[in-house]
């Protein structure tokens, strides 16, 4: 079977991967080479906290579990480590931490109630704020080094046999005997099965073989499609695991650093003027993230950067073909750190054999046939202040 995934974001190289293990002819194109899209702007959490829709939720824990057993056969350095992750409140987001906790428990996700003192110690390094009056504890969550982890898997996809190329998509046509993926240049791929997985850019070229995607498209300020991430160079605060806040957000990162999130400045962020290292976003994040310090030191050196999230216009993975006589496959999610292990190998599974995935029924993008875009919605409470 030749099998064509366009995209090389984190879910395109991990089916790639997975069809080129079951045994695939597998070419992998993308337009800017991997990892340059929404792959190289994400906090990498990996989790299943806020996922208010009972089948993503188990969507994402399968995910979570996907990725302890890939961890353990995926050559290459560390990069996903399974450190838990904290959450803490102050006395206006109490009750919502609390509600989320029993939530969380009555699906038997591990959740607990902690104190101040072990919270401290689980993280290591940070002053819990006075204001805080509730912090709870995750002990399955974790996160990833998304550089790390996509070059160890586009590596084994290569090990394995894929076939990698640049090239600009510009239309798919979808016919009973294969697919033809049409590039910039003039030149066609041919195969029998083609993967899109182009993140954002999904909904155009769907499109363009006659697919139904909808998607958030719009990347203007304001949008929930834009995100800002911070890294922090100094100081090496060497934290041990994933912190939510009212106010920031931060995860480990190589070399002791610390990437850092406040989702509530993201309406403020202009990617056609992106903040200036000197500007108010700058100085926000940078004395958010000194209030956490446990002891006074020079102002933090934080770099920005601007990213663009891949969000289907109801907030849930897409994953499938187009329909039953499709030979175009669909993959993209808002979470794909968290996803892509475990849709990578669902996604081979159903195209190599033919056989539906349980898992997957739910996320089908036959779903956005005939559908209007005002009457889909994102769940709003998936990417509000504190959470991902």
């Amino acid at each position: 079977m030749r099998v064509v995934v366009i995209g090389a974001g984190v879910l395109g190289v991990s089916a790639a991967r997975h069809l080129s293990v079951a045994g695939a002819d597998v070419l992998l194109l993308d337009h800017r080479g991997a990892g340059t899209g929404t792959s190289a702007t994400t906090f990498a959490w990996v989790n299943s906290n806020r996922k208010h829709d009972v089948d993503y939720h188990r969507l994402n824990v399968a995910g979570m579990e996907e990725h302890a057993r890939l961890a353990a056969r995926l050559p290459g350095p560390r990069s996903y480590v399974p450190s838990g992750a904290l959450r803490w409140a102050d006395g206006a987001g109490e009750e919502r931490l609390v509600a989320d906790v029993e939530r969380l428990r009555s699906l038997g996700y591990p959740a607990r109630p902690v104190t101040r003192e072990e919270a401290g110690r689980i993280a290591g390094v940070l002053r819990i704020p006075a204001t805080v009056t509730a912090v709870a504890h995750f002990p399955t969550e974790g996160y990833v080094l998304p550089d790390v982890f996509l070059a160890n898997l586009l590596a084994d996809a290569g090990r394995h046999g894929t076939r990698c190329a640049r090239g600009e998509v510009v239309g798919i046509e979808d016919r009973p005997g294969g697919v033809s993926v049409a590039l910039a240049g003039g030149e066609a791929v041919r195969g029998d099965v083609a993967v899109l997985a182009a993140g954002r850019w999904t909904e155009r070229l769907a499109a363009r073989a006659g697919i139904e995607v909808l998607m958030v498209t719009d990347t203007a300020r304001g949008s929930q499609t834009v995100g800002l991430l911070g890294y922090v160079r100094s100081p090496a605060l060497g934290l041990r695991c994933v912190v939510h806040g009212p106010g920031l957000n931060l995860r480990p990162a190589a070399g002791g650093h610390t990437v850092v999130q406040a989702l509530d400045l993201n309406a403020d962020v202009d990617p056609a003027a992106p903040p200036a290292p000197e500007g108010e976003i700058a100085a926000t994040l940078a004395r958010r993230f000194r209030a956490l310090l446990p002891e006074p030191g020079p102002a933090p050196r934080i770099d920005l950067r601007v990213g663009f999230r891949s969000l289907p216009a109801d907030g849930l993975t897409v994953a499938g073909p187009a329909s039953a006589r499709s030979r175009v496959y669909c993959l993209v999610s808002h979470s794909g750190i968290t996803l892509a292990p475990v849709l990578g190998r669902l996604a081979a599974a159903e195209i190599t054999t033919g056989q539906e995935q349980e898992l997957l029924r739910p996320f089908r993008p036959t779903r956005f046939a005939g559908v209007r875009r005002r009457d889909v919605g994102v769940d709003q409470r998936a990417t509000a202040p504190g959470d991902q």
